[in-house]
């Protein structure tokens, strides 16, 4: 969708500046020093978004993996200024660890490593200033992880966004095998997933060498299994089993998440507390939680951890507002930091994503500034002696999203490339 064409590029009514808060995806640490994976690197870029370009609003809930023939994905973001800036994009290719991978860019690339964003529309009548920008993602020559970076006025120096993805060649076949534990037993916090990898398509001599295997669960990159030895290797049959006695291959099964609606801001949506508009941007509280620790498992519909922007007020993509989302959980202080993580801030644990202890209120809140949409939420727990679930419980009937990537690293290219993708759910209902 070409932006300017549907819509024009022209400049809405514009509030006096707002202050910002610190972005819970900012790099404050040497903030243009680029970081291979997804990162902010300047408060006023808000909502980055890279999904494969289906036109929904809600394409968003899809990981950024696309097949090598019909490379489809889409990047966007906003800057919450009132001036356009000259944006551009290059991509990096990794390897299997998402360190930089030895390659040059004319191995990957069929032209000049960079790529002007062209497609951008100034907001209309919103609370504060912003252009929404996005591109598509050239096509690639060989699968593998990449990184975007989006940098400022021609000067790859001046990075103000990284996103990782990861465009697939399917080289090998999968197969599940079903395992439940819990009911009771010492695992019940848990998931196991076994399964297969079948690399007869592929020429491989030393599987143990040549091929690697990482997995993750909902989509996060803070809970990913890298090189993955397999329990057996099955030369004869030219097949890899993942298939442990012990918890190697054993997620945490966590709990479903919490989550909370403000694709209208002019009433509160589901899991809203309340919406003040005594001034611009709103203020909006979500609902008062409480820790589910030793809560019994409860089923319902969420995203995984996920989000995206819609909004019921206006049609418009350059209509939807920011505003200001107050979260508030009611406990006891805990021996830890408690942070508020989903995918709308990188699963980031870090300053920004600390909740503070407020003693009238009895609990823990935070505040930060959203785009109206649908969010889905929980709350991380650091501490030395427990998991980071333990103020939401862990359950082995969650309902989670798993992928598996399989590389293979031949004599040449010497780099790590994505053969196998595979995608399934847990408990899916």
């Amino acid at each position: 969708m070409n932006l300017r064409a549907s819509m024009g590029v022209f400049m809405g009514v514009f509030t006096a500046c707002v202050p910002l808060p610190q972005s819970s995806s900012f790099s404050q640490e040497n903030p243009k020093e680029i970081q291979l994976s997804d990162r902010v690197y300047e408060p006023g870029i808000r909502t980055a978004m890279l999904h494969p370009d289906t036109g929904s609003p809600q394409a968003n809930l899809e990981p950024a993996v696309t097949e090598i023939s019909r490379m489809n994905l889409l990047l966007e973001f906003d800057d919450l200024s009132e001036q356009s800036s000259s944006y551009s994009i290059r991509l990096i290719h990794c390897n299997r660890d998402w360190s930089k991978s030895a390659l040059q860019d004319l191995d990957f690339l069929i032209q000049f490593n960079s790529f002007p964003i062209l497609e951008y529309a100034y907001s209309i009548n919103t609370h504060i200033p912003y252009i929404h920008y996005q591109v598509a993602l050239p096509p690639v020559k060989l699968p593998g992880n990449y990184v975007v970076a989006v940098y400022r006025d021609e000067d790859k120096n001046a990075v103000v966004l990284t996103r990782r993805f990861m465009v697939y060649r399917q080289q090998v076949t999968f197969s599940r095998e079903r395992n439940m534990v819990g009911a009771g037993s010492v695992a019940d916090a848990y998931q196991q997933v076994n399964f297969k990898v079948n690399y007869n398509g592929l020429d491989v001599m030393n599987p143990l060498q040549n091929l690697s295997v990482n997995m993750r669960q909902n989509f996060r990159w803070d809970n990913q299994r890298m090189s993955m030895p397999p329990s057996f290797v099955r030369e004869s049959e030219r097949t890899l089993e993942f298939r442990y006695f012990d918890k190697s291959n054993m997620f945490r099964g966590g709990n479903e998440f919490r989550w909370f609606d403000i694709r209208s801001l002019n009433y509160p949506g589901r899991n809203v507390a309340r919406v003040e508009r005594a001034q611009k941007p709103y203020e909006v509280f979500a609902a008062f939680d409480k820790p589910r620790d030793t809560e019994a498992y409860a089923q319902y519909a969420e995203m995984n951890g996920q989000y995206y922007v819609n909004n019921l007020d206006v049609n418009d993509v350059a209509a939807a507002n920011y505003a200001y989302v107050n979260f508030t959980l009611l406990t006891a202080p805990v021996e830890g930091s408690v942070h508020v993580m989903g995918a709308f801030n990188n699963w980031s644990v870090d300053n920004n994503t600390r909740m503070a202890y407020d003693a009238a209120r009895q609990g823990y809140t935070w505040r930060t500034l959203l785009k109206q949409g649908i969010y889905d939420y929980q709350y991380g727990f650091v501490s030395n002696d427990q998991p980071a679930d333990f103020l939401e419980g862990s359950h082995y009937q969650t309902e989670n999203e798993y992928e598996v990537f399989v590389y293979y690293r031949p004599f040449q290219p010497n780099a790590d490339l994505l053969v196998g993708y595979f995608r399934f759910s847990e408990n899916a209902r």
